[in-house]
């Protein structure tokens, strides 16, 4: 939906009726994802979801380095430091690339062990 010429509500539909995987308004973009492989331990779940949320971004016209905000749910809290070490090897080492994050220990569905939504600034 554009006013104007200027980009205003723009929606992706994914996998699950009801709710779309990212959405987007004027320069803003909201997404999130699970592990598509549910099998896989944390650190795996973690990078399949860090993968996901990228493409993700990239389909709306942004990426990685322009996440403002994020949200980590996690299913097990101790094992958070295993998340941690995915994250930050994901992102690097600039911390100009850093955005704020907060991560929750909650009730998952199934075997899923993450969950993470993001906002960030279309490039």
């Amino acid at each position: 939906m554009s006013i104007n010429g200027v980009r205003m509500i723009e929606r992706v539909q994914g996998a699950y009726a009801g709710r779309n995987k990212s959405s987007a308004y004027k320069d803003l973009i909201w997404t999130v994802a699970t592990s598509s492989d549910t099998s896989l331990d944390l650190e795996g779940q973690t990078k399949l979801t860090l993968e996901t949320i990228a493409k993700n971004l990239e389909e709306l016209g942004s990426n990685k380095f322009r996440i403002l905000s994020a949200q980590v749910y996690i299913a097990n809290m101790q094992h958070k430091p295993i998340m941690d070490n995915v994250w930050k090897k994901w992102l690097g080492e600039n911390p100009q690339n850093w955005p704020q994050r907060a991560c929750l220990g909650v009730q998952l569905e199934g075997s899923v062990l993450i969950e993470i939504t993001v906002v960030a600034a279309r490039v």
